[in-house]
């Protein structure tokens, strides 16, 4: 029986893949894209949602979400790894569709609502349009099946600060309020992500396999493997969006635990994921008030990226 999902994103070229592989994948219901700042603008974010689905020849309802964080100041959108336009800067075909009138937040409550107990929330960008969501109705923090966020880190030190991973640095309140909401939770961070790389072969193989969006996928992820290139000194990009829907749908390939999430909101380390494993003593009981989630410490790697390339080839 397929999971019913709503994909939360600010597409990118690691959100287009993982895009791609909700559209595609037979164990995936995706009943809506809702949309938020962090890679791109919001407008962008919004533009690309669309474009991807059709260009999959699908029709899926895109809510537009969060254009600028909670409370802090917002950063200028990376445009040195996702381009101006969030897909590597290639020139991208016309979009025919529109948004839906709701907000994301609405089109979150909306769903979880009409069918409770049955709906996965995968976030994979900064969490605004969550934490509104919880804002606009408590309640569905007992209706979600499961949330999956593809941020933060635990061992693994950050991406854009040296402790703090980008989607929860770029909105670290909105990130406070959704990860210790209480609702069942797993969060796929740096420490799973980062044992995955994604080489130029496995892109050929998928681009052949995606018709017109893996013109999309192919051309926007050359751009972001340059990135890496220096970045990290691979041959290749981590596909981190595309790990939260892999741990949805094959969570034997991820190492996890249980225990306690807080996120620092500001000082040098903003943005930063505690996590305080459970049933551990500290010298003081405050890492342990939050409630228990489970978080990934490690991932195979390469049967990850095995299961993405079979996806979309």
């Amino acid at each position: 029986m397929p999971y019913p999902i709503i994909f939360d994103t600010d597409p990118g070229v690691d959100d287009a893949q993982a895009i791609a592989i909700a559209l595609r994948h037979p164990d995936i219901e995706l009943l809506g894209l809702t949309t938020t700042y962090g890679n791109v603008n919001i407008e962008t974010a919004t533009h690309n949602a669309l474009l991807l689905s059709e260009l999959a020849g699908q029709s899926i309802p895109v809510a537009q979400g969060a254009a600028a964080p909670l409370a802090k100041t917002k950063y200028p959108a990376p445009a040195f790894i996702h381009g101006d336009n969030g897909l590597g800067n290639i020139e991208l075909p016309p979009v025919s569709g529109k948004a839906v009138s709701q907000s994301a937040a609405e089109f979150i409550v909306d769903t979880v609502n009409a069918r409770p107990g049955e709906v996965t929330l995968v976030a994979v960008g900064p969490l605004g349009n969550l934490a509104a969501a919880l804002q606009l109705d408590p309640g569905i923090i007992d209706k979600v099946k499961h949330v999956v966020i593809m941020g933060g880190s635990i061992k693994e030190g950050g991406n854009v600060t040296p402790v703090a991973e980008a989607n929860i640095f770029n909105d670290p309140h909105a990130a406070s309020r959704v990860l210790t909401a209480g609702w069942p939770l797993t969060m796929v961070g740096l420490d799973a992500t980062h044992r995955c790389v994604l080489n130029p072969d496995h892109m050929e193989a998928i681009a052949a396999g995606q018709g017109e969006l893996g013109k999309v996928l192919a051309g926007s992820y050359a751009f972001y493997a340059e990135f890496y290139r220096g970045a990290l000194g691979i041959d290749g990009c981590c596909p981190h969006d595309s790990c939260a829907l892999a741990w949805l749908i094959k969570p034997e390939l991820f190492t996890t635990t249980k225990g306690h999430l807080t996120v620092v909101t500001d000082g040098d380390a903003e943005g930063q994921t505690v996590f305080a494993p459970a049933g551990r003593p500290f010298i003081d009981s405050r890492w342990n008030r939050t409630p228990t989630v489970e978080v990934c410490t490690g991932a195979d790697g390469g049967a990850i990226v095995e299961w993405i390339v079979d996806t979309l080839k």
